[in-house]
């Protein structure tokens, strides 16, 4: 089990390369959430960084010092690292367009497991080459959508599952920069929250005047859709629409109300006058870098067979794509899109490149590119 979360001043990214792990693990690109990566393998007791990949020999040297990993097992060709190193896991951690591309790459080498960072591809069908590839080769995927540890949104489902505010209607969540950059935690968490189930139907409208860019992928400039879930349940997802947004989610039930933003968590029942606020033990509380450390610590017990539904699986990861795939689908096609989602390419590139959605206002932009290092604009070429 993971060590109690702490509190206080933030861990060093040190690694500690002389513990003897268990499983050998290699990182792919190592920007901003690669070094949240590497905390969790690094802090975790079973897991240790031994390689590392990325273009950018600046990067590489800077989180090689900082993680323990040593000049010779630092590669600028990923796939020469795969070829060498015999890892038993590899996080993928670069921008968005290559996930598929690289987590084939692992799974073809056929380490213990693959964690792909969100969101899990650009389109449903490299999502399901991704799926594809780690069941021919009998490889466990995972996908980093970490929050679903945080301790609020386990307290969130717990509560909602057990009843405390009636049965849901309606789950409403608001975000900006992007449905599959940000919105793609709300989304997960509105599925997480209920228990997984899948959702039957998408109606969405999507606005793109501009040659908009997000971690190298197409993105709207502004979007909204309703998810139908079963059981009459309705989630709700807005992109840019206001001045507001984060990690987060207003919950109604017949019987209550619940208020989720990142890890907070409030909420009101017909039992009670006001508002409850949840307020985790030291024990019990999750903070966002100790998410990371939880993740690793799930993944190495799903390993092991000591828990068979892992709650990061790739099931999980293709399931909310599929919702926001199905939000710009049913934008293009003026349609409620029932789902399974039938169209596998990314239905905003499909709109743009017809011509069904042209630029007015032309000049590509990418929201993320003050990450990028050196004399690029983007990292995929």
């Amino acid at each position: 089990m993971p060590p109690k979360p702490r509190t206080g001043k933030a861990a060093t990214t040190k690694a500690r390369p002389t513990r003897k792990a268990k499983y050998r693990v290699g990182v792919i690109a190592s920007g901003r959430i690669a070094r949240e990566h590497g905390r969790g393998w690094s802090e975790c007791e079973h897991t240790q960084i031994v390689a590392l990949g990325d273009i950018h020999p600046g990067s590489l040297k800077a989180y090689g010092e900082d993680f323990g990993v040593p000049p010779a097992k630092r590669y600028l060709d990923y796939r020469e690292m795969l070829d060498k190193e015999n890892l038993d896991i590899v996080s993928v951690c670069s921008w968005d367009p290559q996930h598929a591309e690289m987590t084939i790459a692992a799974c073809a080498r056929q380490p213990k497991l693959v964690l792909c960072e969100k969101p899990m591809a650009a389109s449903v069908g490299e999502a399901e080459q991704m799926i594809i590839a780690a069941q021919r080769n009998n490889v466990k995927l995972a996908i980093g959508h970490q929050r679903r540890f945080y301790s609020a949104w386990e307290e969130a489902r717990r509560l909602l599952l057990d009843g405390a505010i009636g049965q849901p209607r309606r789950l409403w969540s608001t975000v900006l920069q992007g449905m599959l950059n940000w919105g793609t935690h709300c989304i997960d968490f509105q599925r997480y929250v209920q228990g997984d189930p899948q959702a039957e139907w998408v109606m969405g409208q999507v606005e793109r005047k501009t040659d908009h860019y997000i971690f190298g992928h197409r993105v709207e400039d502004r979007c909204s859709g309703i998810i139908g879930f079963p059981n009459g349940v309705e989630g709700v997802i807005e992109n840019e629409l206001g001045t507001w947004g984060g990690i987060n989610c207003s919950i109604y039930g017949a019987e209550g109300m619940m208020e989720i933003n990142d890890n907070s968590l409030k909420y009101m029942t017909s039992k009670k006058a006001g508002w409850q606020v949840f307020e985790p033990t030291e024990k019990t509380r999750v903070g966002y870098g100790d998410a990371f450390v939880r993740q690793a610590y799930a993944i190495c017990e799903w390993l092991e067979g000591k828990i068979e539904d892992y709650r990061g699986e790739a099931k999980h990861g293709r399931a909310a794509l599929e919702i926001m795939m199905g939000v710009y689908e049913s934008a293009r096609m003026r349609e409620r899109v029932k789902l399974p989602l039938q169209t596998r390419a990314n239905p905003l590139d499909v709109a743009v490149e017809s011509g069904q959605w042209p630029v007015e206002r032309p000049g590509r932009w990418d929201e993320r590119s003050f990450l990028v290092r050196g004399e690029d604009m983007t990292w995929v070429k």
